[in-house]
């Protein structure tokens, strides 16, 4: 007779890929991992993944079996989470990605009293500046800032973000303020490569227009593109909610080209075809109240 928890953790080791990672998520022992996977696969008679020292892969009967058990570990998950909801409370895991800077400057403080209100939810929170892919990955939903490129994600917008240009004043000093988008050739960008490699995109009557500019960095990490800019290494596009605080002390100045930097933002998305839970819910609506629309930055 196939058991639940041997079934949710294959499911588990099918997106971690590995016993080890499945056990950080799970927090069991590897043995437990393990054992859970070879009692399934005795029950079954059946091998489901091909082990070896370096990654799981799911054999021919791995993966004809994992989508109907997803399919089963989800609804008797979301089963017993609507049974609790009966009840009033809010239980169970809840995993979620955010980016590295957005997560340490304003999600951390939203989600504490989120966490306090509801003890029974068990948080785990990634900080990673890639695009995750929220099913691999075993996310619960993906906190975001940025356009939304995904369509195997369902997205519900949190706040708008709005991005500036940005350099010091000694920069501007030494090289000049510009004031056309054409003007900004001459100057030295500091770019995100997480968003493509050297270029500015803004929007237009006629669509987005892409400005060329010339690397002075190239860096995934929105916290060092700050610095670099604090630093006067050159001219950096940025959301509000990283240097909001630097333009109001006057460490940074805006940068005004005329035109404006595309539209984008900040948003909770969950992958395609899974229904949302009551605590995803609540998530998503504490975030909501807690940056405003307008944020509290822009403010």
């Amino acid at each position: 007779m196939l058991k639940l928890d041997g079934l949710a953790t294959f499911v588990a080791i099918a997106e971690a890929g590995s016993i080890s990672e499945t056990a950080r998520r799970l927090r069991l022992s590897k043995s437990v991992v393990s054992d859970r996977l070879t009692e399934l696969e005795r029950s079954l008679g059946a091998n489901l993944v091909h082990r070896s020292t370096r990654k799981l892969t799911l054999t021919e009967d791995g993966i004809a079996f994992l989508e109907r058990a997803s399919r089963i570990a989800q609804e008797v998950e979301e089963a017993a989470a609507d049974m609790a909801e009966r009840r009033g409370a809010l239980v169970g895991p809840l995993r979620i990605s955010a980016p590295v800077t957005f997560g340490r400057m304003h999600l951390g403080p939203a989600i504490y009293p989120f966490i306090a209100k509801h003890p029974r939810i068990e948080l785990t929170l990634d900080l990673d500046d890639r695009r995750v892919d929220a099913s691999a990955g075993g996310y619960d939903a993906v906190v975001r800032h940025g356009p939304i490129a995904d369509s195997r994600l369902m997205a519900w917008r949190l706040a708008s973000s709005r991005r500036v240009l940005v350099a010091s004043p000694d920069y501007l000093a030494r090289q000049g303020t510009p004031g056309l988008m054409t003007d900004l050739d001459g100057h030295r960008g500091i770019f995100y490569t997480n968003r493509g490699v050297g270029d500015w995109r803004f929007s237009g009557s006629n669509g987005a227009t892409i400005v060329r500019g010339r690397p002075a960095l190239l860096v995934n990490n929105g916290d060092m593109m700050r610095d670099a800019a604090l630093a006067g290494l050159g001219i950096a596009l940025l959301p509000m909610f990283i240097v909001g605080a630097d333009i109001k002390t006057g460490s940074l100045q805006v940068v005004d080209v005329g035109v404006r930097p595309e539209e984008e933002f900040i948003y909770v998305a969950h992958p395609e075809g899974r229904r949302p839970s009551a605590k995803l819910r609540a998530f998503a609506d504490c975030l909501r109240d807690a940056f405003a629309d307008p944020t509290y930055w822009e403010r």
